[in-house]
């Protein structure tokens, strides 16, 4: 994929191959007209260019597509599964649901939740499809440098009464 600087306002093209496909201003009033113009032009250009209408489940290793989820479903109890009781044992127990729900559903929440538009967002400003990749990986190192810092070690301490 790439990208070039236009004027601000242009509409946006997409090009398949020297095929270029000019997309549609969504607030025109008939962008309902427009709409199913560019779908259709699109889905001829990507035809007469060789791409297929739907993936093919032929070609799906479904083997290996279980084992890889199934690891990933194991690192994220990895993670999930002690989350838990770290969060609870770094506040008092008055307000330790409170302390445990909120960082946990931010994190979860916003940084999980915007995880593919900010991605897309940086592959689209950056041009090159792998940069989304650095968002995940800054927000984690980001999160080591934190938890180090400034979470502290709660072993020999009782976090169930309040001094």
């Amino acid at each position: 994929m790439r990208t070039w600087a236009t004027p601000v306002g242009t509409l946006a093209q997409i090009k398949v191959g020297e095929t270029v496909v000019n997309t549609y201003d969504s607030k025109a009033t008939d962008a309902k007209t427009q709409g199913a113009a560019f779908d259709k032009t699109l889905a001829g250009t990507l035809k007469s260019a060789g791409y297929p209408a739907k993936a093919d489940p032929a070609w799906i290793n479904w083997p290996m597509a279980i084992v890889v989820l199934t690891i990933l479903v194991i690192f994220v109890t990895m993670v999930y599964g002690p989350i838990a009781a770290m969060l609870v044992e770094i506040f008092p127990a008055r307000i330790s649901y409170t302390s445990m729900s909120l960082p946990y559903h931010i994190g979860n929440g916003w940084f999980g939740g915007f995880l593919p538009a900010t991605a897309f967002a940086i592959v689209a400003a950056k041009g090159d499809i792998y940069s989304g990749l650095w968002y995940p990986i800054v927000i984690a190192l980001v999160t080591f440098v934190i938890g180090m810092l400034l979470v502290k070690d709660t072993r020999k301490s009782n976090v169930y009464h309040e001094d």
